[in-house]
């Protein structure tokens, strides 16, 4: 199908919630995509941090065929070889705990705040509250969106689940007050991605750990869009020197098959018993082998180093050159993960420029726009699509 038969089946059968751009893809390889026109595109978005090996690598390629033509699915009720493989490999590579897989970011969050609840449960002391942080974003079922730290999205979905509260990003006093014997967890991300690329300062993430030790509650950290490799470590919570005592991770994971996952400590794991979690379609066989494919990649050829590597680069490149643009007002990231954030609403403008030339970049709020390639971009395509972008914007400086 071309383009505008695409577009007129859309309009037609699909919800509303998506105010997509004027393209649709059919095929990509490495950093590079083509839509159905045949134009070439270079990506520097990567399905919102999902492609992180870039589009059809060759071994999660590999994995998935093997995979699909062995076999795909059977549930939760029986052992499944590819998902026994891949916990051991996520907890060999962060720290020893016990896996839950989920399909998403959200389902691993809410699995999170459910894991927290019952721990306590079990402890004989419950405890209904947990604290989030402004600007946050965890996910879009009504408790992760009651979770994320943004009222705008709120109104419509009201009333949301109650027992969360939020508190200012790198204020310590504020955390502090907010915390308290009733609360099970405090949940934060490393790096908040939807917001624009606002990280959290270590000190930070030490003070919340050691409030939460205090306080007896449990420290989330939330990785879905820092961990794999992303920000020069494979999990953006190993450069705080802090370790939580819930981890959840999602996007990268599978280079674009759908799964996510938490991990927790021991003691906290066992919480969960029979019955008191499941997901139909949670770490099946198709989605493990190509999470396994996937992490052993980034692991082997050490992809975190390369994206801290580039990410400099990249992060140096952009202040040059925006440097004396009177519209852009910072450029801030870690890794591969970067904001350029503007003084007047214009990212959807840019966002639209850039893919009219042939790159893609992502508005991630009205004033900001976020780049994270794949892991996997050379650094000659990465350059040619920030120098695009960098075009793009002089028409406002």
């Amino acid at each position: 199908m071309d383009f505008e038969q695409i577009k007129s089946l859309e309009n037609k059968y699909v919800m509303r919630t998506y105010n997509r751009l004027p393209v649709a893809f059919s095929e990509g390889k490495g950093a590079r995509i083509w839509d159905t026109a045949g134009k070439e595109y270079i990506d520097l978005v990567s399905g919102i941090g999902v492609n992180i090996l870039g589009h059809c690598h060759p071994v999660v390629v590999e994995a998935i065929c093997n995979q699909a033509g062995r076999i795909v699915h059977t549930s939760n009720l029986y052992y499944i070889e590819p998902q026994a493989e891949l916990a051991e490999l996520i907890c060999q590579h962060t720290f020893p705990g016990r896996c839950f897989f989920t399909n998403s970011g959200a389902e691993a969050n809410e699995g999170a705040l459910k894991l927290a609840r019952k721990y306590h449960y079990d402890m004989g002391k419950p405890r209904k509250e947990f604290v989030c942080l402004k600007g946050s974003f965890h996910g879009r079922t009504l408790t992760t969106l009651t979770a994320t730290g943004q009222p705008g999205k709120w109104a419509p979905f009201m009333p949301l689940v109650p027992g969360f509260s939020h508190v200012t990003l790198n204020d310590v006093d504020e955390l502090e007050s907010a915390v308290s014997e009733d609360t099970a967890a405090v949940m934060l991300e490393v790096i908040q991605g939807e917001s624009g690329i606002n990280a959290a300062s270590h000190e930070f993430v030490h003070a919340a750990r050691e409030i939460c030790d205090r306080a007896g509650a449990l420290l989330i950290l939330d990785e879905v869009q820092t961990g794999l490799g992303r920000t020069g470590t494979l999990f953006a919570y190993e450069q705080t020197g802090v370790r939580p005592d819930i981890l959840t991770i999602a996007k990268g994971l599978a280079n674009g098959v759908p799964i996510g996952a938490f991990l927790a400590v021991p003691d906290i794991a066992r919480a969960f018993n029979y019955g008191d979690h499941a997901s139909t379609f949670g770490g099946n066989f198709l989605a493990c082998a190509a999470a396994v494919a996937t992490l052993e990649t980034v692991i082997n050829e050490d992809l975190p180093a390369r994206a801290e590597k580039l990410g400099s680069r990249l992060i140096g490149e952009l202040r040059s050159k925006t440097g004396g643009m009177s519209i852009v007002k910072e450029v801030r990231g870690v890794g591969l993960m970067i904001g350029i954030e503007m003084k007047k609403n214009i990212s959807r403008e840019v966002v639209v420029g850039c893919l009219d030339r042939g790159v893609i970049v992502n508005a991630v709020t009205p004033d900001t726009v976020r780049l994270l390639p794949p892991l996997i971009v050379e650094e000659e395509e990465a350059l040619e699509g920030i120098e695009v972008m960098v075009e793009v914007m002089k028409q406002w400086s």
